[in-house]
């Protein structure tokens, strides 16, 4: 099969939205048979029809639907090529990728990103954060999906350099009405008396918690299981149920939905948080930049 070049998947995708072969000819200044010509070459190479022609216009068939995916794809990640390597032509330039845990992001990670950004030396950098579960972080990472990664330290990096990052501590968030509300402090095991309101199974938190329960011979009853902090706090503020969350992004929430913040006295509830990447020589200058300004704004804001 011969190559697909990309004029041929950008004046297809063009069709598509168009709906018209016409249109899509005038927005692109060639002949609607130029199109034709390409779209049917394409189609036979493919072997499979991947336009429906009719009088009202064009519609895409189900193999058209797949390559249009795919085709949109391939023409975005072709503008990000060439807009990060012509960017090398003046001063430190780029585009950084970093994938985060939830507790990274809801806490620090984004000022901390913001910080960096706003530096006059960084004006021309672009950054991307996702929001990723740990084990999808670290594959992403060792696949070259992302450059960066900031996640907790208890998390097997499968080889992955780091560097040490800030540090937080784990607190119950309870209803003002709830029996623990007026305690200074807890231990887990004493909150494994009541119900939780928990994170899915599949982060690094409930499976802390999990074993943090195991290893005192019990169990964390779960009343609702939420996808993010932002909908523990709620829950645990219309009273129904307690939630293991980071002090920091609870003292955001503490004022506004009037819970109690009950930090937790077990030794594994004060967590530490890595950067990580393949390797640091290998990185872009952009994020390793990000790295370094990261690593020394966590230093900083470490305490004495």
């Amino acid at each position: 099969m011969r190559d697909i070049d990309l004029k041929t998947l950008r004046l297809l995708v063009a069709v598509c939205d168009h709906r018209n072969i016409a249109r899509a000819a005038e927005e692109a200044h060639i002949e609607p048979s130029a199109i034709s010509k390409r779209i049917a070459q394409l189609e036979s190479d493919l072997g499979v029809p991947l336009l429906s022609r009719s009088r009202r216009g064009v519609e895409p068939t189900a193999a058209g639907i797949a390559l249009l995916e795919h085709a949109r794809n391939v023409l975005f990640t072709m503008e990000r090529i060439a807009s990060d390597v012509a960017a090398f032509g003046g001063g430190l330039k780029g585009r950084v990728s970093v994938c985060a845990s939830a507790s990274a992001i809801a806490e620090a990670l984004l000022d901390d990103i913001a910080s960096f950004m706003r530096a006059p030396a960084h004006q021309n950098i672009r950054v991307d954060v996702e929001e990723r579960l740990s084990l999808e972080l670290v594959r992403q990472l060792r696949e070259g999906a992302a450059s960066v990664g900031v996640c907790w330290d208890n998390v097997d990096l499968q080889g992955l350099a780091h560097r040490p990052y800030r540090q937080d501590r784990l607190a119950l968030a309870v209803h003002a009405d709830h029996p623990l509300a007026a305690e200074a402090s807890v231990s887990f095991e004493q909150a494994l008396a009541h119900e939780h309101v928990g994170l899915p199974p599949a982060t690094a938190v409930h499976t802390m918690l999990q074993r943090a329960a195991a290893r005192v011979g019990k169990t964390v009853s779960y009343r609702v299981i939420v996808s993010s902090f932002d909908a523990a706090f709620r829950v645990v503020a219309a009273g129904l149920g307690i939630s293991v969350v980071p002090v920091e992004v609870a003292e955001t929430y503490r004022p506004v939905l009037g819970i109690r913040v009950v930090p937790l006295t077990d030794a594994w509830a004060e967590r530490r948080f890595v950067v990580c990447f393949r390797d640091f020589d290998a990185l872009q200058p952009a994020a390793q930049r990000m790295v370094e300004h990261l690593v020394e704004r966590a230093a900083r804001a470490a305490p004495a």
